[in-house]
């Protein structure tokens, strides 16, 4: 194995063997789109080869030929737009990485323009299409679950409601999912299409379109409610997390003209995050009954009187192109 891997070194590819022997898949049952490197050793040589993009739900070849290493080793990335890594950098052994494509014939001392990295090694099961190794993360998704999932977490950094990201088809999913589709002016079968993940991650990194968004450009954790007009009452929900650096669209039904905003920065055991004497917030004058669990409330006399909490919220006018409302400590 290794001196194959050592000949493939030179010439950018892998022996392809005889069809009987069995190819090495890599399957990605997580809810974030990785690269992903794998690493062989065998009688104390070990070489690396990557990068391998996989979107969530997919499987991909990562080696063709019979798998006779003694050890499997696999190194994932999540990509950028997602923040820190989710991955932990837990493993077995570390490895030479490049940027690119490579293929590393020596992985244990890193040369010009290669780094270490750790990898984990994993144990392919045998499956109908042979050999597979796979990365899952705790909610333990199946392939459909997984893509789904993948889709929700990019659209909710894209500033779509489309919260909790589980791989479940429910309404706000849907409704986040038809929402995209009809801003970017897409067709209705591109969630389909192979390249709707790369549509996903653009539109995660620079969340745009109609509506109204919050952007949360604090260091601090926020959690938001929204306040729409609704047949002649105003109707709040929340509550509505925003992580530091990230944008959330929240589900606003039919062609409002204006909504209500109240945001307020909260620390790790939920308590609002207080600057001097006062807390950390962004909000108006219009006060509108809240309560500290999810809420949708349409009623907002006497809040404190029905056990709820009145809150000052913003009136933001909401132009045609729509509006992002940027949450900044002052």
């Amino acid at each position: 194995m290794i001196r194959r891997l050592i000949a493939a070194a030179f010439a950018f590819s892998f022996v392809t063997l005889s069809p009987a022997q069995a190819d090495l898949r890599l399957c990605n049952r997580m809810s974030y789109v990785v690269d992903a490197a794998i690493g062989f050793e065998d009688k104390a040589a070990a070489a690396t080869r990557g990068w391998f993009r996989i979107e969530p739900g997919q499987c991909r070849l990562v080696l063709q030929g019979t798998l006779d290493a003694e050890r499997v080793y696999l190194h994932a990335r999540a990509l950028d737009v997602y923040g820190g890594s989710p991955l932990p950098p837990s493993g077995h052994a570390d490895l030479c990485v490049s940027t690119g494509n490579f293929v590393i014939a020596a992985a244990r001392s890193c040369r010009s323009g290669q780094r270490l990295a750790r990898f984990t090694e994993v144990k392919p099961t045998e499956t109908e299409q042979g050999p597979t190794a796979s990365l899952a993360e705790e909610a333990d998704y199946n392939d459909e679950q997984a893509r789904l999932a993948g889709i929700q977490r990019l659209l909710v950094l894209a500033g779509y409601d489309a919260s909790p990201i589980d791989g479940v088809q429910g309404r706000k999913t849907e409704a986040a999912l038809a929402q995209f589709v009809n801003d970017r002016k897409l067709t209705a079968d591109a969630t389909a299409a192979p390249n709707f993940f790369e549509v996903l991650i653009e539109a995660a990194l620079k969340p745009e379109g109609g509506g109204f968004s919050w952007c949360n450009e604090t260091a601090q954790s926020v959690m938001a409610a929204l306040g729409v007009e609704e047949k002649g009452a105003i109707v709040t929900r929340g509550w509505y997390r925003l992580e530091p650096g990230r944008c959330l669209r929240p589900d606003v039904s039919g062609q409002a003209r204006r909504v209500y905003s109240f945001a307020e920065a909260i620390d790790a055991q939920g308590s609002p995050v207080r600057r001097g004497d006062k807390p950390l917030a962004w909000g108006g004058d219009t006060m509108l009954c809240t309560r500290e669990a999810k809420f949708e409330l349409n009623e907002h006399r006497d809040c404190a009187a029905r056990g709820l909490t009145a809150a000052g919220f913003a009136p933001i006018e909401l132009p045609r192109g729509g509006t992002t409302l940027r949450l900044r400590e002052p």
